[in-house]
């Protein structure tokens, strides 16, 4: 089960798949989880699927009009 942060079925989906790829690698259960959640969480922000990144992405097109 993936922590709070992670959320959505494609999320869950790459949080799994991550965490498996780190576990396989040679990686702790503790490590792989962490590494998976911090990379879900990564890849959302960087597509703009998260809601600080949707702030930072309206404040920024802002600016530029100024």
């Amino acid at each position: 089960m993936p922590p709070r942060g992670v959320k959505g079925k494609k999320n869950t989906r790459q949080y799994e798949k991550i965490k498996a790829s780190a576990k396989k690698s040679g990686r702790s259960a503790k490590t792989a989880k962490r590494i998976a959640a911090a990379t879900v969480n990564k890849r959302r922000a960087s597509e703009k699927r998260s809601r600080a990144a949707k702030k930072g992405a309206k404040t920024k097109t802002a600016s530029k009009k100024r």
